[in-house]
């Protein structure tokens, strides 16, 4: 079997988004403008209401998925079809757009951390203009394992151990893992062949991905490959592991559209503007 290793490395930007909510962009910087069919990676994290508080007011969105899923804090969402719905520590959302949605995602505190990810996966082009729906995940539903000694794994997407992640229906067959180590904690993860996959440490000072030391807030593209080895730092750890099905296909994109063609992409906003959304 071969085993993938770190191909680039990718540190994350701070810049803000929504109407002022400071984070660190990873995938959709220069440095990394997609990694198909991952089209965003943001962090968020402050314990500092100033970054956050305003959030991400009502916004539109058309042509991919987006996926939240909080650490700490919590948000409410909101869309214009009147789904509404809390993200807490440790839930998911992943919304597909599809063919057009507004939303908004609005704390539900003052003070306090707030820490999570959001994640950008593209839709195929026969997916692009489906129906928008929602898999809202609570943290009881998301499996936990432990595969090895002094490892644990959130599966929120893909299989690990026999457990299998709750998120469904999913044309790019995304592994959606939160992985915590140990020092010198060791594990072989099976990753798809033909997936694009990033390792991302989010906590601890470092962990050994693909045989590299990988540091905190920085995300590793992996090569391709279908086993994957992780061990822990000097410290704990703990890291995102992401892998998903390329598409292969024309992106057209412009803020919140992501379409196959520019046709396509004035379509979107002619339709934002004439409230087809």
């Amino acid at each position: 079997m071969k085993n993938r290793h770190i191909t680039r490395r990718i540190r994350g930007t701070d810049t803000s988004d929504g109407a002022g909510v400071k984070l660190k962009r990873v995938i959709g910087q220069p440095g990394l403008d997609m990694l198909d069919p991952f089209l965003l990676l943001d962090e968020f994290r402050s314990d500092s209401a100033d970054d956050y508080i305003a959030g991400f007011p009502e916004h539109p969105h058309r042509g991919f998925e987006t996926v939240t899923y909080m650490l700490a804090g919590r948000m409410q969402h909101h869309d214009n079809h009147g789904n509404r719905g809390d993200l807490t520590p440790g839930s998911v959302q992943w919304m597909t757009a599809g063919r057009g949605i507004l939303h908004s995602e609005m704390p539900q505190q003052e003070d306090g951390l707030m820490w999570g990810f959001q994640l950008w996966v593209n839709l195929p082009a026969r997916d692009k203009m489906t129906a928008p729906r929602y898999q809202d995940i609570g943290p009881d539903r998301i499996p936990v394992v432990r595969p090895a000694a002094g490892v644990e794994v959130k599966v929120i997407a893909g299989e690990l151990a026999g457990a299998i992640g709750p998120v469904e229906g999913i044309a790019t067959a995304p592994v959606y893992l939160d992985v915590s180590l140990q020092p010198g904690a060791e594990l072989t993860l099976d990753l798809p062949a033909g997936h694009h996959g990033f390792a991302y440490v989010f906590e601890g000072e470092s962990a050994t991905v693909g045989g590299e030391q990988l540091q905190r807030s920085e995300l590793g593209v992996l090569s391709d490959g279908e086993t994957l080895q992780l061990t822990g730092g000097d410290k704990s750890s703990r890291l995102l592991v992401v892998a998903g099905k390329p598409l292969n296909e024309r992106v057209a994109r412009y803020g919140p559209f992501v379409m196959n063609t520019p046709e396509q992409i004035q379509e979107a906003i002619a339709d934002f503007r004439a409230g087809k959304f």
